[in-house]
């Protein structure tokens, strides 16, 4: 392949079409949470990962599971997992069996918050897809992201 193949030029612009969908959602859903609830997209996905998991032995993340749940670097997870819980949303405590490891778990007052959010978060998802869906570069993602059904 050459920086002037067809091909490439095509997956160029589809990697475009993608990282501009993108953005569009996550900055209408930032908007929209930041206005309601005073969170951050990366602050409710962080709650909303950790309120999906359930009690006892093995229920909890530790921080690299976080990291990767939330698709952040470890040290930006860390910084993101101290804001939220200096605002009492989540805690952190040492594991019982290796006292290296560090997890996570969402308070009862995050699970409120994050319960009291997920509305939000929906509504603005289905905006912005809607609103993406009428420009002709983005509607075929948007198409296919309809089409997703992802396994839980």
């Amino acid at each position: 392949m050459t920086a002037t193949d067809p091909a490439l030029t095509a997956l160029a612009q589809g990697w475009v079409a993608l990282s501009l969908l993108h953005g569009k959602i996550e900055a209408h859903i930032e908007r929209a949470l930041q206005s309601a609830h005073d969170l951050s997209v990366r602050e409710y996905s962080l709650l909303d990962v950790l309120s999906r998991q359930h009690d006892g032995p093995g229920g909890h993340l530790q921080m690299k599971q976080v990291a990767d749940a939330v698709v952040l670097s470890q040290s930006a997870t860390t910084r993101l997992v101290t804001r939220l819980e200096d605002r009492g949303l989540l805690r952190r405590y040492l594991c019982d069996t290796d006292r290296r490891g560090i997890y996570t778990d969402v308070t009862e007052t995050g699970l409120d918050l994050v319960t009291r959010a997920r509305p939000t978060n929906d509504t603005a998802l289905r905006e912005a897809l809607d609103e993406a869906a009428k420009n002709p570069e983005l509607a075929p993602l948007v198409q296919t992201l309809e089409e997703l059904r992802i396994p839980t």
